[in-house]
């Protein structure tokens, strides 16, 4: 049994490594082709599939929404019924089918030509692309032949035993559908941002969070003028409770005093502090952060300088707010 599953992985893994010697060899320009419709449409990427394609079709429509490209799933079934009104001129449509004739999906054709919406297909009937100047090629499937661009999935051999269930096919087929989405957002200049903007829930869009969703802004933010005296500092510090307060100028920050300054003040002046100003006793020139940088930048700064609050201004050094390490715990960087 553990060498049926170790054949399997290295079935699947030689189906990988025939696709990539494709996309770099003899399916570049239709991989290329793909691509620029994909990146013309203006409207999303309709992908469609049956049985287990079906299933790997879902996946791919999810990746290309994930990671800058409307897409959606379409089942064939339902689009016969109905659903092909989701369909638009503007759209892609991305068929997947291993042998090319699935009648579900053929039975699609006529209205996709009708719309003259760009049609890209994957299918394992093993597509033969010819030198240049020569003509011979292998007999297409129905639905390679209807599209505008025809992908080749096909595998030497199903990690099936019986050589019967889908297993290296889909792999391929999914991976390639991964290739597109990749290939595409990098093509459109999809970021880190973007990213962000597209996953608010998730971990990894909590973790790439800007500061400015997460800092403390308002009244929150604890705030004395220059002139301020310490025993009021004092009660500001203790009423906002992030453990410091900025001192500033018309909104300008001019600098801070935490937790830990009072307490080296104390020690050294004793009671004397509270005769003092903020300007006397504030650290100058803080470390500061953009509200538009990514909270991991702001956890990065709070580690380096040992700090538990960091505050956040503008170009001009105005004041937007402080953002503490407990607002961070929530990300999940920690």
């Amino acid at each position: 049994m553990k060498r049926t599953g170790e054949n399997v992985v290295r079935i699947e893994a030689e189906a990988l490594r025939a696709l990539a010697d494709r996309i770099a060899g003899p399916m570049a320009g239709a991989f290329e082709r793909a691509l620029d419709l994909m990146d013309a449409c203006r409207g999303r990427v309709v992908v469609t599939g049956m049985g287990k394609s079906g299933i790997i079709a879902r996946k791919i429509a999810a990746t290309l929404s994930s990671i800058g490209t409307p897409a959606l799933f379409m089942h064939p079934v339902d689009a016969v019924h109905g659903d092909l009104g989701m369909v638009v001129r503007g759209d892609v449509v991305l068929a997947l089918s291993a042998s090319g004739e699935t009648e579900e999906i053929l039975r699609l054709l006529a209205t996709i030509k009708r719309l003259q919406v760009p049609l890209i297909s994957m299918t394992g009937d093993g597509i033969c692309v010819a030198d240049a100047g020569q003509n011979a090629r292998a007999k297409l499937s129905t639905l390679a032949e209807a599209a505008d661009v025809a992908l080749d999935c096909s595998v030497a051999k199903e990690a099936c035993s019986l050589g019967l269930a889908p297993t290296a096919s889909t792999t391929t087929m999914l991976a390639l559908g991964d290739a597109l989405a990749v290939a595409l957002s990098e093509k459109r200049g999809f970021k880190e941002e973007d990213f962000a903007n597209l996953h608010p829930g998730g971990k990894l869009g909590k973790q790439l969070a800007r500061v400015e969703t997460l800092m403390h802004t308002g009244d929150a933010v604890p705030r004395v003028a220059p002139t301020t005296r310490m025993s009021e500092v004092i009660y500001e510090m203790s009423r906002k409770k992030l453990g410091m307060t900025t001192v500033v100028d018309d909104a300008t920050l001019l600098g801070v005093i935490s937790d830990g300054d009072l307490r080296r003040l104390l020690e050294k002046r004793g009671k004397d502090v509270l005769d003092l100003t903020a300007a006397e006793c504030m650290t100058r020139d803080p470390k500061t952060i953009h509200p538009h940088e990514f909270a991991a930048a702001a956890l990065a700064i709070m580690e380096e300088k040992k700090i538990t609050s960091l505050v956040v201004v503008d170009g001009t050094r105005k004041l937007e707010g402080v953002v503490h390490l407990h607002d961070l715990w929530g990300t999940e960087m920690m």
